[in-house]
């Protein structure tokens, strides 16, 4: 069964059925004691791209928004089993052009991974495709609000609504988690493992 390791802020790490190991947005937290399979960078400012706190695998594949995101064109990618889509992330402290959210697909799970976004036209189309698991920023500052949160987790529909990026630097808060009021809320904490099904 796939394992979903939520490190903090917007850090996270999956481990597939088959032990494929998946960092998203390497900055924050415990958990980089696994080699790397595959790094996923949403964008380039520094609390998402520390590609280098990541142990790698010799084939490890890296794939960052500039490779995610060709002259408007999001890609799509299929490395050691686990199918990734890039989609759209953006808002006013992201440009459209140099951030990519990733939406990846393994053991029958779907799982958004929002990285830094506001709403964006292209979570209607998300929210066909049946999510098992969205993660939305919520810290109000770089991102969208937990108002605007909850409005999107309803676009997309997805069975489990995770609330991440909470504040500014911080690995998690409590307060703000729980404040959180999206479709299918689920709370996991940074440090927290969780089985994906």
């Amino acid at each position: 069964m796939a394992k979903l390791l939520y490190q903090g802020h917007g850090s996270c790490r999956l481990t597939t059925d088959d032990g494929a190991v998946v960092y998203i947005d390497p900055y924050a937290g415990e958990g980089y004691d696994v080699e790397a399979d595959i790094i996923l960078v949403t964008h380039q400012h520094g609390d998402h791209n520390k590609v280098d706190v990541v142990p790698k695998k010799r084939k490890c594949s890296i794939i960052q928004n500039h490779d995610a995101l060709i002259e408007g064109e999001y890609l799509h990618f299929i490395v050691n089993g686990v199918k990734i889509q890039a989609v759209q992330a953006y808002n006013k402290n992201h440009d459209k052009t140099k951030c990519v959210g990733y939406v990846l697909e393994t053991d029958g799970i779907k799982i958004y991974f929002a990285g830094d976004t506001s709403t964006t036209e292209e979570m209607t189309d998300l929210g066909m495709i049946g999510l098992d698991y969205a993660l939305l920023p919520v810290d109000g500052k770089y991102n969208m609000d937990l108002e605007e949160a909850a409005e999107c987790s309803k676009i997309i529909n997805a069975k489990n609504t995770i609330p991440y990026h909470m504040l500014p630097g911080g690995l998690f808060d409590m307060k703000i988690a729980k404040s959180f009021k999206g479709k299918n809320r689920l709370i996991v904490r940074d440090g927290e493992e969780i089985e994906l099904k």
